[in-house]
């Protein structure tokens, strides 16, 4: 009987030996992805970081376009030179007293540690800080999450290029890399692909707009508050803070310390103002730029982008760390247009 039937349904080897073909080669890409998936995602960082860039220069010849009146293609150029004039003409003007206050900080910095290390030996709490922080355990863990954290993905230099490359590209010509991503969807999905990815374009504008307001905003209070407490290096610090302001939560602790161990160099009360110096400005900026930067922008929960930092700092280093926010925006615009849409259109059908 057993016999009968076996002759009656014998296996199918062709259509066994595919699918296993399949699944064993299901299981290799998955296998490679993982191997590969921490190049991938640098990779795909540096894109966000040129994609940032591009969208600047087209946002500044915008500019250009509605109040002087030029054609697209001038502002455009003209948006690239006057930008690369204008940070080329900061290093020429600038750059050697940076450099002179960047050496002098670096200098200045170790007896700034020691002296403060003093401070905290005066008191109880500060001899418990001071064993925990010199503890081996302690301090290589810190050694090696602050490398992580600020490691780049192939080399500062070799990503610099990279990004710049790319920015040129992606300036010339994005609707090139637009249509191409849209020529890979399926024909029914293309019009909803091409509005998706003008969404995705709109969020990255504003967040770019608002990190530019917020850089100057702090940058100006913050050095005009540091030049009113007599302390030294002030255009150094005020650009560092500025520059920081584009990573949220970590960017301003960061920022305070150096400016903090300055103050303390002068006293433990200067070094308080500092501090409140710093916390001010944060205050006023959240009370006058923020609104401007979230204004019709997505509304993102502050620890998700707290975790969003720590586990792409954790991945990926400095780029992840510093475009962290805006993958978190990225994320949301496509989760409440690919899931959370459908997903109400479902429960509460327009008809």
């Amino acid at each position: 009987m057993d016999s009968e039937e076996k002759r009656k349904d014998p296996i199918d080897w062709d259509v066994y030996i595919k699918k296993n073909w399949i699944k064993w080669g299901i299981l290799a890409f998955i296998v490679v992805f993982l191997l590969l998936f921490n190049a991938i995602v640098n990779i795909l960082l540096l894109l966000l970081a040129s994609a940032l860039l591009a969208i600047y220069f087209h946002g500044f010849a915008g500019l250009l376009q509605r109040y002087l009146h030029l054609p697209a293609k001038i502002s455009l150029i003209v948006s690239v030179i006057f930008n690369l004039l204008l940070l080329v003409g900061f290093f020429w003007f600038a750059g050697a007293r940076l450099e002179a206050q960047i050496t002098q900080l670096s200098d200045v910095l170790p007896s700034t540690v020691k002296n403060a290390k003093a401070q905290l030996d005066q008191s109880i709490i500060g001899r418990k800080a001071l064993d925990y922080i010199n503890s081996r355990g302690s301090a290589e863990k810190s050694s090696a999450l602050i490398k992580r954290f600020f490691s780049s993905s192939f080399g500062i230099l070799s990503d610099l290029y990279l990004i710049i490359l790319m920015t040129m590209f992606f300036v010339a010509t994005p609707q090139l890399y637009k249509r191409g991503i849209v020529h890979l969807l399926p024909e029914k999905a293309k019009d909803k692909g091409d509005e998706l990815l003008n969404q995705l374009g709109d969020v990255l504008r504003k967040w770019l707009k608002g990190q530019i307001i917020g850089f100057f905003f702090i940058a100006l209070f913050t050095g005009a508050g540091l030049w009113a407490l007599g302390l030294p290096l002030v255009f150094t610090l005020a650009l560092i803070a500025g520059f920081l302001n584009f990573v949220p939560n970590f960017g301003p602790i960061i920022a305070v310390v150096p400016a903090m161990l300055l103050g303390l160099m002068q006293g433990p009360t200067t070094a308080l103002l500092v501090f409140g110096v710093y916390t001010l400005v944060q205050i006023i900026q959240s009370a006058v730029t923020q609104p401007i930067i979230q204004k019709k922008m997505i509304s993102m929960p502050p620890i998700l982008t707290v975790v969003a930092q720590v586990a792409m700092g954790t991945l990926t280093g400095f780029w992840g760390v510093l475009l962290a926010t805006p993958i978190v925006a990225l994320g949301m615009v496509l989760t409440r247009e690919l899931y959370i849409k459908k997903q109400v259109y479902h429960k509460y059908p327009l008809d």
